[in-house]
């Protein structure tokens, strides 16, 4: 058996399984179960394959306990105790909770790629068809399929989501409301969500841990609004709180921001103490807030936080874009490399120099906002700008528009009246002299050509051959879909064969080899049993349907067969 080599941590026996008896085994790193009379292992998933567990309501005759896998195949295990539904539930609740304490240790990071795979074909039916037409019949593997053939639709739903701004007050917009029972209720969207786990990376974190395997997304935010960490007056903070260890970073990181210190040299964060003004124009503390309620003090430190942190997470986006500026841009700045290791030890200094005067710039810049009032500065900024003047080269065109000429000369063209009646009477003439007018024994009497229009419609003597129905009306939809789809895979293999000519690189080479492998490939899975299927329920249309999809590839056929035995002649293989 394999659990000898293996640790059992649970073994429960009675427990049925399709129709059968056997015992049920939870080891270090994996669930089996086994047939009774059997050594053999009948079920075994491993931990990190699972995806959750479920059991059976509460007053079901059954108690079972179901485990669904990550491909959302499942498994469920009865429990059929001979003492009873009472040990049959007591043993279900033992496999479960020993569950829930192993599933979080053998969790598996959900692939984000695959889910964009599949999010990627069900968005694209026609991505989907072709994923089917060479995936699902081994023309192309999966990586080539994803690599080469769906990269332009990877690359059109490759864009990164703007990340809006997080308002200061999203806390106090959320409206409890009472349920009628001392109770409230909020409601959350997603936004307000987002803007928590921003705000608040410890609350993110705290989720990622705890949902869903833990608790509901109801009940962990049920305990983030009763935590101590939105409760911060209380003086005990319960040791089983699940949001203690947010209150303490965020406890460190106010403290490190208190270190580091603000922009702002007007602001002091440390100072919790009124500061009025004496009868001699200075400043006095006030001994009273000596004594001022450590209630206050708390909510003045969470305030400040929430403000911190509202910033941060502000400045994060602000810095991802600036850092993803400075990567497009390659480091260069107007051709020039931008490394600060190879400055020379003049400029060090002199950024040094720089940043000790940063604090007194800052503060100067701090105390002119206070005391300056643009609108009220009578400088050159307020002054209108000097009006822009408009250069002419010619002014009396400008005002008048364009003048006709002044030359009578060039204008008219005399005509003698002599000559107009001559051009009047051979028009005249030459009309009287016009063929329809007189007897022509050319023309086709109307007898003829209505025999003749006869013979050529449908069903003349000269159209016997012609059929009434086109192909497209003796086509069904269903029949059309399915050639629309042959040539649409078969276009984009073809798309991909003929770019790689000519080969001039090996790389080149060895896809055109692998593209006209896939072309056959296609050709032998798809087309031909098609062409089998409509010779037999449509005959006459067999050769019509393919014919000119089967030209195209005997195209590439002939390309590639001349391009082998040219390099075969040159020695090249």
């Amino acid at each position: 058996m394999s659990s000898k080599s293996e640790d059992v941590l649970l073994q429960v026996s009675q427990v049925r399984y399709k129709k059968g008896d056997g015992t049920l085994y939870l080891m270090s790193e994996r669930l089996a179960w086994i047939l009774d009379h059997k050594d053999t292992v009948s079920v075994s998933h491993r931990y990190a394959d699972i995806k959750l567990q479920k059991i059976s309501p509460e007053g079901k005759p059954k108690i079972q306990l179901q485990v669904v896998l990550h491909d959302n195949t499942t498994s469920t295990f009865q429990f059929v105790s001979r003492q009873g539904t009472a040990a049959a539930i007591k043993e279900r609740d033992k496999v479960k909770d020993l569950l829930v304490t192993l599933l979080p240790k053998f969790k598996r990071k959900v692939n984000k790629e695959l889910e964009e795979k599949n999010r990627l074909l069900s968005e694209n039916p026609g991505l989907l068809q072709l994923y089917k037409d060479l995936v699902i019949t081994e023309v192309v593997t999966s990586e080539e399929f994803w690599n080469t053939h769906a990269a332009a639709y990877i690359k059109k739903n490759d864009h990164t989501k703007q990340k809006i701004g997080i308002s200061g007050a999203f806390l106090a917009d959320i409206k409890p409301q009472t349920d009628g029972c001392n109770g409230l209720k909020y409601n959350l969207t997603p936004d307000i969500m987002e803007s928590v786990f921003r705000t608040y990376p410890a609350v993110r974190q705290k989720h990622k841990e705890s949902v869903p395997h833990k608790m509901t997304e109801a009940q962990f935010w049920t305990k983030f609004f009763q935590s101590h960490y939105f409760h911060r007056d209380r003086i005990n903070a319960g040791t089983k709180d699940l949001f203690t260890e947010c209150a303490k970073i965020d406890d460190q990181v106010m403290s490190k921001e208190m270190a580091e210190g603000l922009d702002d040299p007007l602001v002091d964060l440390s100072s919790f103490q009124d500061v009025n003004l004496d009868d001699g124009y200075g400043s006095v503390t006030d001994l009273k807030g000596n004594t001022q309620n450590i209630v206050h003090q708390n909510m003045i430190k969470r305030f400040n936080q929430h403000s911190i942190m509202v910033m941060k997470a502000w400045q994060s986006n602000s810095t991802e874009n600036q850092q993803q500026f400075s990567n497009n841009l390659g480091g260069l700045i107007n051709g020039t490399s931008n490394n600060n290791n190879n400055n020379p030890p003049s400029s060090r200094k002199s950024a040094d120099n720089v940043s000790e005067d940063e604090s007194v710039v800052k503060k100067k810049k701090k105390i002119q906002e206070k005391l300056i009032y643009e609108d009220l500065e009578e400088g050159e900024v307020t002054k209108a700008p000097a009006p822009l003047k408009l250069n002419l080269s010619k002014v009396e065109r400008y005002l008048q528009g364009p003048s006709t000429s002044d030359d009578s000369g060039s204008g008219t063209i005399e005509i003698d009246p002599h000559s107009l009646r001559d051009i009047s009477r051979r028009q005249k003439e030459d009309a009287r002299s016009w063929p329809l007018h007189s007897d022509n024994q050319i023309l086709v009497p109307p007898s003829t050509a209505v025999a003749s229009l006869g013979e050529l419609t449908p069903g003349g003597a000269l159209m016997k051959a012609h059929h009434d129905d086109s192909l497209a009306q003796v086509v069904s939809d269903q029949l059309a879909l399915e050639v629309k789809r042959l040539y649409c895979s078969s276009s984009e293999l073809l798309r991909h064969f003929w770019a790689c000519f000519p080969p001039t690189t090996p790389e080149l080479e060895t896809k055109a080899e692998q593209m006209y492998n896939a072309l056959r490939r296609f050709h032998n899975a798809r087309i031909k049993p098609f062409e089998n299927k409509v010779m037999l329920d449509y005959s006459p249309l067999s050769q019509q349907l393919t014919s000119h999809l089967n030209q195209l590839l005997k195209t590439a056929y002939n390309k590639y067969e001349a391009w082998h035995a040219r390099r075969k002649s040159l020695g090249v293989r």
